[in-house]
């Protein structure tokens, strides 16, 4: 079975850093690919995902913003995220998937204040 766990979040005000973390609970971590996604009240978009081989790719509203690691040794993804927005507030999750399923953790809260 496979766990997500992402922390890292709270409350900022605009120009603020936060660094989410999201740490897989599972075996072969660095066999898969991790993306993380911001909540909105009816969809659910992709923010930063990061490839097997550590090549990330960013949505264009957070690029140059935002930067996505991973370090294999702790099974764990690290979404910086500088120069925050007020629209950046939302609820950030992070998913993988494992031969077509998709496992999400439970979100963390980020609030960027004006």
């Amino acid at each position: 079975q496979v766990q997500l766990v992402e922390s890292g979040g709270g409350v900022v005000q605009t120009g603020g850093s936060l660094t989410l973390a999201c740490t897989f609970y599972g075996t072969r971590f660095a066999e898969y690919g991790m993306t993380w996604y911001r909540q909105y009240a009816t969809s659910r978009p992709m923010v930063a995902r990061i490839a097997a081989a550590g090549n990330p790719t960013y949505a264009e509203a957070v690029e140059g913003r935002f930067t996505l690691s991973r370090d294999n040794a702790k099974s764990t993804t690290y979404l910086r995220m500088d120069n925050l927005k007020p629209e950046d507030s939302g609820l950030y999750f992070c998913n993988v998937l494992l031969r077509d399923t998709g496992y999400w953790g439970q979100g963390t809260q980020v609030i960027v204040s004006s």
